[in-house]
């Protein structure tokens, strides 16, 4: 019987890249997405089931990890992709839009992981791979919700991994750095209020220098290429860094200390 990973935000970027790998390589496909109508790439391809799935909606999480065991018998793997980006000063975003950051990037992934629990109980094995990125090592200025869902998702990941060696499961994090998909437009939510002027310089600055970080973005095939490995290297290692970029500012960061790497970080900016 072939393995069966089961990917939740698969309609675009390191999902659908990931969901297409996969299926070359052999896999069944659980694609998971908010609205799978609108898929065709996927649709036409052998082995994959797209099912929707949004991670903020416990009941159809529990649908789609139904529908999947139902069409492939289990589930061995489960990509924790589906998030986005908020940016911009804490003071512009509303309470509803700072919930929303972490239901989606934290909550849902919670919500995810422990529906699925069980079945991999009921098998003693299976793997947990979680989408983090740089940036849950260091932060951007104007990355509070954002960097702190991803801070949080090192810290679920990490402790989790104790819980589930006792039957057998693991848990990886995968840490990308820039990627050439639509997170800077799809899936980048950015606010800001021009009536806090204490915030413009820096909100400018941001804009300015942020380009410069996707110069050299990794494309979506590199992160499913790691994501494989994290699948299927028979290894308890927990964190994989993927794209060139990645490991280097994961790299200065281990190495200096906070004085030195925000000095490099504003630097960067021109914030000094």
């Amino acid at each position: 019987m072939n393995n069966t990973i089961l990917i939740t935000g698969a309609s675009s970027g390191i999902g659908k890249a990931t969901a297409k790998l996969f299926q070359e390589k052999g896999w069944n496909v659980i694609a998971t997405m908010r609205n799978p109508e609108g898929e065709t790439e996927l649709a036409g391809l052998n082995n994959i089931l797209l099912a929707k799935l949004d991670v903020l909606d416990p009941d159809a999480i529990e649908k789609a990890i139904e529908a999947g065991i139902d069409r492939f018998g289990k589930i061995d793997v489960v990509l924790n992709n589906a998030g986005y980006g908020a940016f911009g000063p804490l003071e512009a975003f509303t309470r509803d839009n700072i919930i929303r950051q972490f239901n989606t990037n934290v909550i849902g992934l919670l919500d995810v992981t422990r529906a699925v629990l069980p079945h991999f109980r009921s098998h003693k094995g299976g793997t947990i791979i979680n989408i983090s990125s740089i940036g849950g090592k260091m932060s951007f200025p104007l990355g509070a919700l954002y960097h702190g869902t991803k801070f949080a998702v090192e810290g679920i990941s990490e402790a989790l991994s104790y819980e589930l060696e006792q039957f057998g499961a693991k848990i990886k994090i995968v840490e990308p750095g820039a990627i050439a998909t639509d997170f800077a437009g799809r899936s980048l939510d950015f606010s800001n209020d021009e009536s806090l002027t204490e915030y413009q310089w820096l909100v400018g600055k941001i804009n300015e220098g942020m380009p410069a970080f996707f110069e050299n973005a990794s494309p979506a095939s590199l992160v499913a290429e790691v994501i494989y490995q994290a699948a299927t290297d028979g290894t308890i290692k927990l964190r994989y860094t993927a794209g060139d970029d990645a490991k280097a500012i994961i790299d200065q960061r281990q190495q200096s200390d906070d004085d030195t790497f925000i000095h490099e970080i504003k630097k960067q900016f021109k914030l000094v």
